[in-house]
């Protein structure tokens, strides 16, 4: 399965995606995409580092397959055993993704908090994840400094929109409606192809009101 997955793949999972909810984004399919892209055919570490990461497979293929209470099970005991391998925080990544999907968000926050990987994409998901987590709890203004964040942690035309328009909307929800102009009125200058996508201007009319 991996080895039939690649960037541009895993780029047309974002433009297609069109069951975004206003704030919180569901990334489920594409967090397991991008994950075992990255891992698959970027890593390259020591002998400890090439054990830890096998013990997430397990966890990640429960996920795949939406057995989350097992997916739990596994990727808990590969982060206790691998916790600052390379194994160890995609395993955390994921474990922090599926206690979303079970409605922990205040523990789901804390494992993305402690996730540290280096590549950029990945890194950039556990900030927009914590954002997601905030945004559940209903803490919107910290949910949209995390998302904007998230949003100039790398620019590209998938993630930045998406965790912008995502910031807006925290906004909005605390009547904050200059900011989410100003942010609405960023995404329709810089990234047309999503702006179109979300329609951008019937929200930046609402904003304006």
């Amino acid at each position: 399965m991996l080895e039939n997955i690649s960037g541009s793949s895993i780029k047309e999972q974002f433009k297609s995606n069109d069951k975004l909810r206003t704030i919180t984004y569901t990334v489920g399919g594409i967090v397991v995409l991008v994950v075992g892209y990255f891992v698959y055919s970027i890593f390259i570490g020591g002998p400890a580092n090439e054990k830890s990461k096998a013990s997430y497979f397990e966890g990640l293929n429960y996920a795949e397959k939406d057995s989350t209470d097992a997916a739990i099970d596994q990727l808990k005991l590969a982060v206790k055993k691998y916790d600052g391998k390379i194994g160890g925080e995609i395993a955390q990544f994921i474990y922090a993704r599926q206690l979303m999907a079970k409605g922990q968000f205040s523990k789901a926050l804390e494992e993305l908090e402690a996730v540290k990987v280096k590549h950029k994409t990945v890194s950039v998901m556990a900030i927009g994840l914590q954002g997601d987590c905030k945004s559940e709890m209903k803490k919107y203004n910290e949910a949209a400094e995390l998302y904007l964040k998230a949003a100039n942690a790398n620019d590209d035309e998938y993630t930045t929109p998406t965790y912008l328009f995502k910031a807006a909307a925290c906004s909005e929800k605390l009547k904050e409606n200059e900011e989410a102009l100003e942010i609405y009125k960023r995404i329709q200058d810089n990234y047309p192809e999503f702006a179109t996508q979300k329609s951008i201007k019937k929200y930046i009319a609402r904003a304006t009101k």
